[in-house]
């Protein structure tokens, strides 16, 4: 093993040397073979001295304190263990340990100083524990005293709320008692009280594993749920948001860091199933309210289907269908006309919808599959009863739900026998509710084609008798829907009408007239949105529709109100409006083939052309569409559905074709909006939003178009578009809009760098398509004062500095100005890259007396710069190398022109390179013969 002794000087050698890790391991092994008290204690205190410069501390100080026990007065020990104390957060030990020494050494100053620091450091820390104390036991006192004035509760109850959500805030108030006391202001039942007592329990759980379960134990799973079931949609929100913290810190969902302390690792699953049981009961008691129950609904979609389907683990979900699939399909199957039914938002039952299309999503396999459907078979078939038509119309409302959910069950149960006729029969029912209920579903049920053209067979004569009979404005809405639907289903191609010329935009007029009638109620406003969705496939529709000022206001209108089902429909009669949907390339020869054939072929209409689709969306634009889609983002993530994201980002990206109209969109908060659609949804949607960003940063201010610290947010959609896959238009917009950002400030080039975008852009430097790689020189001319770009080209073995000297030697001006910007700059912040740039080509010369020859001044100066950088270089040889080649001549005859205000950039720096050249002693100034 060795002798302690010459390993520990061996440790001393590597110590003096800087090799940390070294003298540690030499220590170490000293530390094993070592018998003498006395020398293994000096070995701990210089191990101890190693894990300091290391910044371990828990290590230092544990070895100090060996050299300690050995010899107390070891003033070395005691002053490394109190320098490692006071890192780990220790102050009062660190006091006691530098107090010893300086009892030790009264008049050594390092100890004095430290002794004064630490004593005003503990004092502070005193204050600080004693004075959080007090505010958080007076902001209690106020809270709960009864004839306090109400100004002074509201700001009490503020400051407890900010005061949770700081790590040491939160502690305080856990420790004096928070969690009793924030019970006792529940109980007051008062709602203000409620809402600032949740929204700190909020604070006290986000984070913090131990105190969450601790917070869950002691309020209760169950009472937490009676504040969430509360008729009141703001308490709801903030039980949700406490639910969500608690659900974050147990399963290790919240990633922030909060200071040096952990939480103990406890077992939180169980704890996790009962909060998901008592989710599911809420979701079918008829104690819970509407908002309530949308958020018990919220919470599992957002909680209970993976993330990531490459995550294996999806038990949650299978454990949700079997507990609670049945509660769900009860919520999608209530009828708000029939008495005792659950208590329901206009949003509870497609929140509902969409977690059922979520957890069939999430299954993995056909044996999973079949299992949820048969449980919404059996569910569907105890609910039919010929002599309960209550019970029937309720099974018929659940199809409905799960036509909105996961399509494919839904239509399956369609297909069953009886069901399709029932819907029918339900129609010619005399009871009104009988007839709604029926009319919605066959709405939901016709969005395949093979389903729509059976109605049309079936169900079309019906629907046209059911909307002219019918007194009730609620019923006869559905039924012209339902005719919309029909009437749209050939969607966009021209040749396959289902209806008679002009049925379509009478019915679109309809709707339009409905739509605008304030008198009618919100819901039965949303259907006649729900027709347009439909109907503006024609281009006649769209076309009216957006001359309507009116009808496109109201609509906007609804889509800014608290009723957010109709998201959905907005953004598809937008996408139609703006004909911002996939289409298919048409490849002329098989068009050809096909009609040889008799095979049908798509048709476009007329008013499908690019001028027509420009001025709907510069009458979108007027009627405020932007505002109204900013407002639709901020939407709860289960209605905005991924699909719906796809849509705004399209919608997006059309509106900001025509760069005159990306100032209406930043102005009205587009470029805000954007970004979650970015990070969040389908890849198609997240492509187009990112596209939509790009035009925008390309051309706009960033500091107006993303304002504060959202600027920073737009690097990461614009890296995004630089791969090979995107399109050669997304390439170009993503680069001129990195371009863009990075001549802003240093902070967003740093960004820029850390997104490893570099490596993308100079991909893009060697495009054979001229404007792709002038935008990837720009980007790289505007990166160059960045100190890691600088570092990137001064590294040995690429080729980046020899293609800047070679783009500079290319015939496009526009590549030359940002080429030789590019090497300008570079060669003035690092000297060596001069010296460098002689030998990455044969041709440098050559291309540097072309550009200070070129006619363009831009390119002139940036070449001449580049010169007076080489002579700046300190590389004699190189500053020898140029002035006797024929750049001497070319600087002289600009320096010696008359000063001129286009080209004075370029006179002035070649009198600036002769100077130089003179001060070298490379040239003598010329004197005149006496």
């Amino acid at each position: 093993m060795g002798d302690p002794v010459q390993l520990k000087d061996e440790g001393n050698k590597h110590f003096q040397a800087g090799e940390i890790d070294k003298a540690i391991d030499c220590y170490t092994k000293a530390i094993q073979v070592c018998k003498d008290k006395k020398v293994l204690a000096v070995i701990h205190r210089n191990r101890s001295a190693c894990y300091l410069k290391k910044e371990s501390y828990a290590n230092a100080a544990a070895d100090a304190s060996k050299a300690i026990d050995v010899d107390a007065a070891d003033i070395k020990a005691l002053y490394r263990r109190c320098q490692a104390l006071e890192k780990l957060g220790k102050l009062d030990m660190a006091f006691k340990d530098v107090q010893r020494c300086a009892t030790i050494e009264p008049k050594n100053k390092t100890f004095l100083e430290t002794l004064r620091r630490l004593g005003a450091e503990i004092q502070a820390k005193l204050k600080t524990t004693f004075s959080t104390d007090s505010r958080v036991q007076n902001m209690f006192d106020i809270l709960l005293d009864e004839e306090m004035d109400k100004d002074k509760k509201e700001k009490a109850a503020n400051n407890l709320i900010v005061l949770s959500r700081e790590e040491a805030g939160a502690e305080r108030i856990f420790q004096n008692n928070g969690v009793t006391l924030l019970l006792t202001m529940i109980e007051t039942g008062k709602p203000e009280m409620i809402l600032a007592a949740v929204r700190t329990l909020s604070g006290m759980c986000t984070g913090h594993k131990a105190r969450a379960m601790a917070i869950v134990n002691m309020v209760g799973i169950d009472k937490m749920c009676s504040i969430m079931a509360i008729d009141n949609e703001e308490i709801a929100l903030a039980a949700c948001n406490l639910f969500q913290c608690i659900n974050d810190s147990l399963t290790g969902g919240d990633k922030r860091e909060y200071g040096k302390e952990e939480a103990m690792v406890l077992d939180a699953s169980k704890d996790l199933k009962t909060i998901l049981l008592s989710l599911l009961e809420m979701v079918a008691s008829k104690k819970v309210s509407g908002h309530g129950r949308d958020q018990a609904l919220n919470l599992l979609s957002k909680n209970v289907p993976r993330k990531d389907k490459k995550e294996p683990d999806h038990s949650r979900t299978l454990f949700t269908i079997d507990h609670g699939l049945k509660k769900i399909l009860k919520v999608c199957g209530q009828i708000s006309e029939l008495p005792d039914q659950l208590p329901l938002t206009e949003n509870t039952q497609l929140i509902a919808s969409v977690l059922l299309n979520k957890l069939y999503d999430d299954l993995k396999c056909d044996p999973e599959r079949d299992n949820f459907r048969d449980i919404c078979n059996d569910y569907i078939k105890s609910k039919i009863d010929p002599n309960d038509m209550d019970k029937t119309i309720h099974a018929i409302n659940t199809i409905s739900g799960l036509l909105q959910g996961p399509f494919e069950v839904g239509n399956a149960l369609i297909g069953h026998q009886g069901i399709m006729e029932m819907m029918v029969a339900l129609c010619s029912s005399e009871r009104e509710v009988d007839q709604m209920v029926a009319v919605e579903a066959l709405i939901h049920s016709s969005t395949k084609m093979s389903r729509a053209s059976f109605i049309i067979t079936n169900g079309v004569s019906l629907l046209k008798d059911i909307y002219k009979k019918t007194k009730n404005e609620k019923i006869k809405i559905r039924s012209l829907v339902g005719l919309c639907k029909l009437g749209s289903a050939g969607g966009d191609d021209y040749s396959l009408r289902q209806f008679a010329e002009g049925s379509t935009e009478k019915l679109a007029k309809q709707c339009r007239k409905w739509l605008c009638n304030p008198q009618i109620d919100t819901k039965t406003r949303n259907w006649a949105i729900e027709g347009l969705a439909y109907l503006t496939n024609d281009a006649d529709v769209k076309d009216d529709f957006v001359e309507d000022e009116p009808a496109m206001k109201a609509m906007f209108e609804l889509a800014k109100s608290k009723d957010k089902t109709i998201l959905y429909a907005v953004a598809c009669t937008l996408v139609n409006c703006t004909n911002s949907y996939e289409k298919k390339d048409i490849i002329p020869e098989l068009v050809q083939l096909a009609k040889f054939s008799k095979q049908h072929v798509p048709e476009q209409h007329p008013k499908d052309k690019k001028d027509f689709i420009d001025r709907r969306v510069k009458r979108l634009l007027k009627a405020g569409v932007i505002s109204a889609l900013a407002v639709m983002v901020k939407a709860d993530s289960s209605i905005l559905t991924d699909q719906t994201k796809e849509m705004l980002s399209r919608v997006f990206l059309a509106l900001s074709d025509d760069p005159k109209d990306r100032g209406i969109i930043v102005a009205q908060g587009g470029g805000k909006a954007l970004i979650p659609l970015a990070l969040e949804g389908t890849e198609a949607g997240k492509v187009k939003a990112c596209h939509t960003i790009a035009k925008i940063a390309s051309i706009s201010n960033p500091e107006i178009a993303f304002p504060g610290e959202r600027v920073y947010e737009v690097v990461r959609p614009l890296v995004n578009l630089l791969h090979t896959d995107r399109e050669g238009m997304q390439n170009y917009e993503a680069l001129r809009g990195l371009t863009n950002l990075a001549g802003f400030s240093e902070k967003l080039r740093v960004k820029i760098v850390k997104e490893n975008a570099i490596p993308d852009i100079e991909n893009y430097m060697f495009e054979e398509h001229d404007q792709i790689r002038q935008a990837a020189t720009e980007c790289v001319c505007n990166l160059v004062t960045c100190k890691e770009v600088q570092d990137r080209y001064l590294e040995d073995g690429n080729d980046r500095l020899k293609l800047l000297v070679l783009l500079c030697g290319e015939d496009e001006e526009k590549l030359q100005i940002a080429a030789a910007g590019a090497l300008a700059m570079l060669t003035a912040a690092q000297k060596k890259l001069s010296t460098k740039l002689t030998q990455v080509t044969t041709q440098w010369m050559e291309i540097l007396q072309r550009l200070c020859l070129h006619d363009n001044p831009w390119i002139q100066h940036r070449g001449l710069v580049v010169v007076y950088n080489m002579l700046n270089s300190d590389d004699r040889e190189l500053a020898k190398k140029l002035i006797e080649s024929e750049l001497l001549e070319i600087l002289s005859v600009i320096g010696k022109a008359e000063d001129n205000p286009k080209r004075q950039g370029s006179i002035d720096t070649a009198r600036e390179c002769l100077v130089k050249a003179m001060d070298l002693g490379l040239i003598k100034p010329f004197s005149s013969p006496s």
